[in-house]
């Protein structure tokens, strides 16, 4: 007989660690790229935070002397973030959904992140429903802006991806 699945209401969860974040979306190591996420609120926003060190497998060659972040894993970091907002908004943990890119839009870049920065990723909902969000994220360090962006996602739960 099968354990019963927890039954909770989410949303009144304000924060994520890392044990919740990977039972919300499905990446891992090497490509989870979130710490934690804390001033959750359910369908309006949340803020991920990602500690940048350099034993990341995208420093090897990003660059070799000059580790950076590459600007599209930070945006990834934004969407990763906005995955564990929008699990928890429908109700989603533990029911394996996949999140897929529909579009990103107004993304710049404004400084440089390397190891030993914290990125905090802040995200926002502008528009969402069962299936499509519209979201904006911002990327700060040390309260400086490092990237921004708009992007859109699609939730998929018929597990065949």
């Amino acid at each position: 007989m099968s354990e019963p699945v927890e039954s909770r209401d989410w949303s009144t969860t304000t924060t994520a660690d890392l044990s919740l974040i990977t039972r919300i979306i499905p990446h891992r190591y090497p490509f989870l790229l979130i710490d934690k996420v804390r001033d959750i609120e359910v369908n309006k926003g949340a803020v991920g935070i990602k500690n940048v060190t350099f034993n990341e497998p995208h420093f090897q060659g990003h660059f070799p002397g000059a580790p950076i972040m590459p600007g599209v894993t930070i945006i990834e970091a934004m969407a990763q973030t906005s995955g564990v907002l929008i699990g928890l908004s429908l109700d989603l943990v533990d029911k394996n959904p996949l999140v897929y890119f529909m579009s990103i839009d107004k993304a710049k870049f404004r400084r440089k992140v390397v190891p030993g920065d914290v990125l905090e990723l802040s995200v926002k909902v502008l528009r969402g429903s069962t299936k499509i969000w519209k979201m904006e994220g911002r990327a700060t360090v040390n309260g400086e802006m490092a990237a921004e962006a708009e992007f859109m996602a699609m939730i998929d739960l018929s597990q065949k991806g």
